[in-house]
């Protein structure tokens, strides 16, 4: 079966999966998932699995992309901040879909790949940028949507101090080798309203900064 056949049949799964949102449909659809992965896995590129990516890191499975990136709600009126750039794939996905992209690596091979993988598929609305995700982004402004793709104990202070007014947060919480819950978290006034989207399992969010802080852009 071709490349285009399978992204065909993934797409399929993923409606039946209750993935309804046509712009995160088309937007997954733009996105060549096989430029994401090592050349032994090209194959697999469109199944609905995770594949590794070096550095004990992983591409989430589609599925769950698919799935946080509905919630998400994104319009191109919004800025988003993610967690976790990994391989670029979830900062190419929202690029589509939103103003802008602001993506946090603290793996420096994974981020000069994501980088180049970003700027070949020429999207130069993403931000990025090298250390602590569990930072966030303190010098730019708050943020309409966060998305952290490693899991924590508990929501990072950080971020929630960067999550503007009727803004959304989608992350794991939970620690390693525990259950994790994959939730969202919408701000209205001085509250945050929770709802739980289902059990996942992410690598963890590390919290040490091993960077410093300079900030790069792609495209």
């Amino acid at each position: 079966m071709s490349l285009a056949a399978r992204k065909i049949r993934l797409l399929m799964q993923l409606r039946k999966a209750g993935i309804n949102d046509t712009s995160v449909l088309s937007a997954i659809e733009r996105v060549p998932r096989e430029q994401f992965v090592p050349a032994s896995f090209k194959d697999q590129a469109y199944e609905n699995i995770a594949l590794p990516i070096g550095q004990g890191q992983t591409l989430s499975q589609p599925e769950v992309v698919a799935l946080m990136t509905q919630a998400l709600e994104v319009t191109k009126r919004h800025t988003v901040l993610e967690i976790g750039t990994g391989s670029g794939y979830q900062a190419c996905v929202l690029a589509h879909l939103a103003r802008r992209v602001y993506t946090i690596e603290r793996h420096k091979s994974l981020l000069d790949q994501a980088e180049e993988r970003i700027s070949e598929l020429r999207l130069h609305n993403v931000m990025t940028r090298l250390g602590d995700g569990s930072r966030g982004w303190p010098e730019a402004r708050e943020f309409d949507r966060i998305i952290v793709t490693c899991a924590a104990e508990f929501p990072p202070e950080p971020l929630l101090k960067q999550l503007g007014e009727g803004g959304a947060m989608i992350l794991p919480v939970g620690g390693q080798g525990r259950t994790q819950e994959l939730i969202r978290l919408k701000r209205v006034g001085e509250e945050l309203q929770r709802t739980e989207l289902g059990i996942v399992r992410f690598v963890p969010l590390v919290t040490e900064d091993t960077s410093g802080r300079g900030q790069r852009r792609t495209g």
